[in-house]
Parts: C-alpha cells; sequence; structure tokens
C-alpha cells in the first residue's frame, strides 16, 4: 500500500517538475527568438531593390533583416555578390599574391593573382600580397554572423517546441497520478463495486 501511495505521489511531483521545465524552456525559447530579431533589426540591413539586383529574392526586396530566414538569404546574397566580384573563384581558389602582367596565365588564377613567387609582383618586402582576396574574408565574417543568428533562431524555436512537448507531458502525468489518487477518496467509487445504472435485461421469448 505504500509504495502504491509512493508511486502517486512520485507521478504528482515528476508531472509538477516536467511542467516547470517546460514553462521554463518555453520562457527561454521565446526570449532568445525575440534577442535574435531584436539583433539584427538594430544593425539596420536591408535589401537592396530586386528590379534592379537580381541575386536579391523578391519578397525580401527593400525589407529589413530581422529575422533568422531574412539573414540566411542575405548572406546567400553576399556569397553570390562575392563570387561576381572574384570571377567565381572562392578564397581558396584565388592566389596568394599579385601576378606580374606579363605572367603565364598557366601559373595565374585568372582575376590577378598567383602562388608562384617566382611570376609574383614583388616590392622592398617581397611578393605583394593579393588584396583581392581581402573580399573573402570580409565576406566570411559577415556571413558566418548572419547565418549564426539563423542558428539562434532555429535552436529558439527548437526550445520553444521542447517546452510545449514537457508541457504536455506534465499535465498528462498530473492527470493520471490526480486520477489514481481521486480513486481512493471516501466518495469516489470502489474497485469493483456494481454500477449504479441499471443493466437493461433482454425480454425472454
Amino acid at each position: 500500500m505504500r509504495v502504491k501511495k509512493a508511486l502517486e505521489w512520485g507521478g504528482i511531483v515528476a508531472g509538477i517538475v516536467l511542467v516547470a521545465f517546460g514553462i521554463g524552456a518555453l520562457a527561454m525559447g521565446i526570449s532568445g527568438r525575440s534577442t535574435v530579431r531584436d539583433n539584427l533589426a538594430q544593425e539596420q540591413i536591408y535589401f537592396g531593390d530586386a528590379a534592379k539586383d537580381p541575386t536579391v529574392p523578391a519578397k525580401y526586396s527593400g525589407q529589413l533583416v530581422n529575422t533568422g530566414a531574412e539573414a540566411r538569404a542575405f548572406a546567400k546574397m553576399m556569397r553570390g555578390h562575392t563570387l561576381e566580384s572574384t570571377t567565381g573563384l572562392t578564397y581558396a581558389q584565388m592566389g596568394r599574391f599579385v601576378a606580374k602582367p606579363d605572367a603565364p596565365k598557366a601559373k595565374t588564377d585568372g582575376n590577378g593573382g598567383t602562388n608562384d613567387k617566382a611570376v609574383a609582383l614583388t616590392d622592398e618586402n617581397g611578393p605583394v600580397s593579393n588584396p583581392a582576396r581581402n573580399i573573402w574574408v570580409t565576406e566570411t565574417a559577415l556571413t558566418t554572423a548572419l547565418n549564426t543568428a539563423y542558428m539562434a533562431e532555429r535552436i529558439a524555436l527548437f526550445g520553444v517546441v521542447v517546452g510545449i512537448a514537457l508541457l504536455l507531458s506534465g499535465i498528462g502525468f498530473l492527470i493520471l497520478a490526480l486520477g489514481g489518487a481521486i480513486q481512493k477518496l471516501p466518495w469516489a467509487k470502489p474497485a469493483g463495486a456494481p454500477s449504479l445504472i441499471p443493466t437493461p435485461r433482454r425480454p425472454t421469448l
């Protein structure tokens, strides 16, 4: 009897704990989502005009970037702009140094860069670094921040979903535990007691 009562109280405590965790996860998820959107909005990043720039998504044309989805779309757009500026070359594909004007094309990256010091432009400090690669450094830093905002908003949304699941689970535990406890009350119908509703008898032929 004591074990059964302990299990009933354990179910009630577990239900209360799950409800508390659910409310906490729900509150943190909503707060995290709001924080991501507020931080994005304060940067005052706007999409360009889709009519003038084909890389701008039409549904975001001229809009302020203040959601994770918009941040991800803007990061993709920035990558497209960077590839246009570097004739389709990524950071790793571009030469480390500036190539001489008469450098053989086979030893250049096709965008004025080279990894061969023998055909690189030099100054008093040695081979000149390719400044065109710096655009990728800037692009990577900015797009990483935007993609991180997108990921943070997704995690916040996951927290909301988990919070709702915990809340419903806790309520379910409480219903089951309290339902078992109510059956023990003096006015509750004991197990095995006959029903108060009479069973209809079949007519005899």
